[in-house]
């Protein structure tokens, strides 16, 4: 058996060339930003004249969606049971569960106004209670990847639906793997969970022999959980500890409005933190220049 000379060898044709993938076609200096890179996988065209590949299709990114709802849809259909059940002992109509969860869509308000609406209180402290319970989801949008969505009804609908819940499970997850379909699909799977536990606790609250004590308190431990899970994925202690502080000092000084002093400290802790992070980052920055 004889082998090809050099000159052979370099007289066969090529073969296929071999598809480039993003690293190789994008330059050794190009560094590509995280919205930049969900971009270019949600429209498949090219960055700069840089062709790129697409990472998922839009039905991987609704099953990554479904699969983020799944732990939370754990607590959350529960939840929703108990609000319907509690909806039917405060003697309401059993319509007023899927209405409260389709047009307020707040799981803690919700409890709240159910109590509220049983006493007759009056239209404007529930509304005021309403602005000071939910006065949270304000600073949510800071940090929640609403530039993703991109249709004016679907972004309006991921500001209506921004959860606790979604907040909690779409932070964690990297930028890069984030998109508007993902996002979107977590969204409406956990109002589905909500409606639908609440339709079912309403039934089941319709054949229950006796008013059933505690329920309330499942709103208060789907957040511990939630909040334990957030601490645990990204190791911030230090956010712990500072929410430890505010809740106290809202406690002991703010007695007629504790929640609300505490996520009003909270918020001017976090942002002071995030100053002073900002403030050493250029410091270590201008250091390393010189």
């Amino acid at each position: 058996m004889t082998t090809a000379g050099p000159e052979a060898r370099d007289a066969c044709p090529p073969g296929p060339a071999a598809t480039p993938t993003v690293s190789e076609t994008l330059p050794a200096s190009k560094t590509l930003p995280a919205s930049e890179t969900l971009r270019a996988s949600e429209d498949g065209g090219v960055l700069d004249g840089v062709p790129l590949t697409v990472p998922a299709t839009r039905g991987e990114r609704i099953r990554a969606g479904l699969r983020d709802s799944l732990a939370a849809g754990l607590g959350v259909v529960p939840l929703g049971v108990a609000f319907g059940v509690l909806v039917l002992q405060a003697g309401l109509p059993w319509w007023v569960a899927p209405s409260l969860s389709l047009f307020v869509y707040a799981g803690s308000i919700e409890l709240l106004l159910v109590g509220l609406i049983a006493a007759g209180t009056p239209i404007a402290t529930m509304a005021l209670t309403t602005f000071f319970v939910n006065f949270r989801h304000v600073f949510y949008a800071f940090s929640f990847p609403l530039h993703l969505v991109r249709g004016r009804l679907a972004r309006l609908y991921s500001i209506w639906a921004m959860t606790d819940e979604a907040y909690a499970i779409v932070t964690p997850i990297p930028p890069s793997q984030r998109s508007a379909t993902r996002l979107l699909t977590l969204q409406l799977a956990l109002q589905t969970y909500w409606v639908g536990g609440g339709l079912l606790g309403v039934a089941l609250a319709s054949v229950l022999p006796s008013e059933i004590k505690g329920l309330e308190f499942s709103l208060c431990a789907l957040f511990t959980v939630l909040a334990l899970d957030a601490i645990r994925s990204r190791e911030d202690v230090p956010s712990l500890i500072i929410a430890g502080l505010s809740v106290s000092f809202g406690l002991l000084f703010v007695p007629g409005a504790p929640l609300f002093a505490a996520l009003i400290l909270f918020a001017v802790a976090l942002a002071a933190r995030a100053f002073l992070a900002a403030r050493r980052d250029r410091k270590e920055a201008s250091v390393h220049d010189v």
